[in-house]
């Protein structure tokens, strides 16, 4: 069976791993760099633990609601967050997504990396999200350390 498509990003972060860790991990902060600007995020729920769950609810340009939600299957501290990634409209489709943080001089080295995507095109839209909201992360820390 061939293997389903995956992604790697890698981007460092003008902060310290810790305040990484926070930004995937406070609801507040994940609101502020999290998608796209032209979509509002209306609620974050984190339960960040192994087994815990994962909320995000928002609405799209057109104001129709975007789901996201999944289960944190490995968690540690300031290092790693593994979880299940899936959308409210298709949860049969549900991926996996890791995000490592090592340290790099005065800063840290983030490498995300989703896997299990149902087929390319799943994998090329999430692509593109990923660069956008990276790159917004890595706009959120320039200037903050």
């Amino acid at each position: 069976m061939p293997a389903k498509p995956s992604l790697t990003i890698n981007r460092r972060l003008n902060a310290p791993r810790a305040k990484v860790y926070a930004a995937w991990t406070d609801p507040s902060l994940l609101s502020g760099w999290f998608g796209y600007p032209q979509i509002r995020k209306a609620h974050t729920e984190l339960d960040v633990r192994a087994g815990g769950r994962y909320r995000i609810v928002m609405f799209g340009e057109d104001g129709a609601p975007l789901e996201l939600s999944g289960v944190y299957r490995e968690v540690v501290p300031n290092e790693k967050l593994v979880f299940t990634w899936a959308w409210g409209g298709t949860p049969d489709r549900e991926s996996l997504v890791s995000v490592q943080l090592r340290d790099d001089g005065a800063g840290t080295l983030l490498t995300l990396m989703h896997e299990q995507f149902f087929d390319d095109a799943a994998r090329d839209r999430h692509n593109a999200g990923w660069m956008r909201s990276l790159e917004n992360l890595v706009q959120f820390f320039d200037g903050k350390e």
